[in-house]
């Protein structure tokens, strides 16, 4: 189908541009030049193709994989909805053929090998009926099209509200990604509220999910207080910005201001590359270095210091958000006039004080702005917090030290929601629905940092000529 399209479209270019030039060769001045009405040709037969393309899946799809499943003898019939998707994968993988072992077909069933044949021979036949169906509506689209071509047709004019509809389009299917996102997790949330209390999972000091599925089994009702969630998540966070906000804007005041640029040249990729470092290659490394690292010093000054603490996975991601804040900050800076440093210069300050008194003022709205999604990178983390930090949640106590203790194993809210996720489980049980309320208050704090950040930008934001 995609080979039928691009053929059909290159052909309609061609010959809307060529009629064109005949009628510019002719008949006199054109309105829009001939590429234009190849243009318009090309895209009145690709609209009709493409809406095939997508629907005629869609629509056939389901009324093919009845069929098929009616194929099945009366034993094979699936009883209910999880056999029924069982079923289906196994005839939709042999309908693709690519089990040809005769061991290994012959462990499936009789009637699902039939009714596999007779999925991979109707889905044969629908692709043959959309070909028979497409090609003729593209060429009779087409045809249609070139009726419309003359002197005077403003096929620029066409052309550009066709794309300025597929552009507004793009943007509305990206504001209803969007749309959509927010509101999925805001309805799983509220179905999470009617079985636990808003207030026990705002201001509840203890977090134990686990909870039993059936009535029949043996299991906890379940804590749902996420306040040692968002303990650890804050500590582990303040512990990498501790690490990524002075060294990354320190990194970016030295390579806009101070370094040559020969040795900027050569710094700025070398300190971009930690960017292209998988999360997990760091989660190993904090785990199996940093991590070690901190207990044996913690020991040798008699502190006690767990395998996984907050300070080992703070130090690593903090490492790992450097680039993004030192990238961002650098940016910021050269974007500040030229003119600023020179009159700066001109009245006797020194390359330090223009830098703390001049260009910093200048860059602060953007500075904020690295900060905080610099910020945002370390509260959406998970992998490192996993390998790094642990998995168990510590009840909350009056004790702050020992519960802001850094040297201690905590989990944050990334961390709950991958593993509440993980595997098989039944979403209408207050422990899967409790990862939707997690992920409500990431967006929630990440909404917040966005509107501080915006707040900043336009207080204290500067033109420049």
């Amino acid at each position: 189908m995609f080979i039928i399209v691009a053929v059909l479209v290159v052909l309609a270019f061609f010959y809307g541009k060529s009629r064109g030039s005949a009628f510019g060769n002719t008949e006199g001045r054109l309105h829009s030049l001939p590429y234009y009405h190849g243009y318009f040709v090309a895209i009145m037969v690709a609209i009709p193709l493409l809406i095939i393309a997508v629907l005629w899946p869609a629509l056939s799809g389901a009324y093919i994989e009845n069929q098929a499943l009616s194929a099945l003898p009366d034993d094979l019939m699936p009883a209910n909805e999880l056999a029924r998707d069982a079923v289906m994968r196994d005839i939709r993988l042999l309908a693709t053929g690519v089990i040809t072992d005769p061991v290994r077909l012959s462990a499936y069933p009789e009637g699902v090998r039939s009714a596999g044949s007779v999925l991979a021979n109707l889905q044969s036949i629908s692709g043959w009926l959309q070909l028979v169906i497409a090609v003729p509506v593209g060429i009779a689209s087409g045809f249609l099209a070139t009726r419309k071509l003359s002197v005077k047709f403003r096929a620029r004019n066409s052309v550009e509200r066709i794309f300025l509809a597929l552009l507004i389009a793009c943007s509305a299917v990206a504001i209803l990604t969007t749309v959509g996102i927010v509101f999925s997790v805001i309805f799983e949330t509220l179905r999470f509220f009617t079985k636990v209390p808003v207030t026990e999972f705002v201001f509840g000091t203890q977090w134990s999910p686990q909870t039993a599925l059936r009535a029949d089994q043996v299991g906890s009702s379940g804590a749902f207080g996420a306040v040692p969630l968002f303990i650890g998540t804050t500590l582990v966070m303040l512990i990498a910005m501790c690490v990524a906000g002075p060294i990354g804007l320190f990194a970016a005041i030295y390579m806009a201001e101070y370094a040559s640029p020969r040795a900027r040249s050569i710094a700025k990729p070398v300190l971009e590359v930690l960017a292209g470092i998988p999360t997990v290659v760091f989660g190993f490394f904090a785990a199996l270095s940093v991590a070690p690292l901190i207990r044996r010093w913690g020991e040798a000054i008699g502190l006690e210091v767990a395998s996984e603490s907050a300070l080992a996975a703070g130090i690593v991601m903090g490492v790992m958000i450097i680039p993004f804040m030192s990238s961002l900050s650098d940016d910021v800076i050269n974007a500040v006039p030229q003119s600023l440093r020179d009159g700066s210069y001109a009245l006797g300050a020194t390359r330090s004080e223009t830098v703390k008194k001049v260009v910093l003022p200048a860059a602060l709205p953007g500075i904020v702005s690295a900060f905080m999604l610099s910020v945002s990178r370390a509260v959406g983390e998970t992998m490192i917090v996993v390998m790094a930090a642990g998995l168990a949640a510590h009840a909350v106590s009056w004790d702050l030290i020992e519960t802001f203790n850094p040297l201690q194993a905590v989990t944050t809210v990334t961390v709950q929601i991958a593993t509440l996720l993980v595997g098989d489980q039944e979403f209408d049980s207050a422990k899967t629905l409790s990862a939707f309320a997690l992920g409500f208050v990431l967006f929630f704090f990440t909404l917040i940092l966005n509107m501080i950040a915006l707040h900043v930008v336009s207080r204290f934001k500067e033109q420049y000529d």
